[in-house]
């Protein structure tokens, strides 16, 4: 934890508006869509995790007991499946080779538990709304050079980020930026 640095905020001109070039991927190579969202997450990781905060708190001012039971499920459900998949070959191995469906266990155990206490709404509005417009843009954002760059310098473990921690958890590391 010593040498994990945020990366930069990036300008709303490069993440958005004016620079910011986006296409639908190209859903035939899973592997070249798998990179250029990976990469995107990297590269944007502050821009995102800001995003989401915004999206989360004005979720939680609206609905304030049900948000913090909301994302205590969902923090309860990584945790979980992270222990769990580190601690057992077999579900590493599957974490590894199944990592999109990881993802969707725990938000699936996170939905459970927020079933059984009565917040889907804000469930829905709260965390799975930010996690899908990061997804929606990182799948759209077309990389640059520098979006390469940043995510080969992460993948070789020269920096270290939460992001990449957090993907590195979930099984969705991999070579970004090819």
């Amino acid at each position: 934890m010593d040498n994990v640095e945020l990366g930069p905020l990036r300008p709303l001109d490069d993440f958005l508006v004016g620079a910011a070039r986006f296409q639908v991927p190209d859903v035939k190579d899973l592997d070249r869509w798998h990179n250029r969202i990976v990469s995107n997450l990297l590269y944007y990781q502050t821009n995102y995790f800001l995003a989401a905060l915004i999206i989360f708190l004005l979720v939680g001012v609206m609905h304030p007991v049900q948000m913090i039971f909301g994302f205590a499920a969902v923090v309860t459900s990584f945790v979980l499946f992270v222990v769990a998949s580190n601690n057992q070959a077999e579900l590493r191995r599957f974490k590894r080779n199944h990592s999109a469906l990881s993802v969707a266990i725990i938000l699936i155990m996170g939905y459970a538990l927020i079933y059984f206490i009565g917040s889907v709404v804000v469930f829905l509005f709260g965390i799975a709304l930010p996690l899908f417009a990061i997804l929606v843009h990182a799948s759209l954002r077309l990389r640059n050079m520098k979006n390469k760059v940043s995510a080969k310098i992460e993948y070789i473990g020269v920096k270290r980020t939460p992001m990449g921690m957090l993907l590195e958890a979930l099984g969705l590391e991999g070579e970004a930026g090819s």
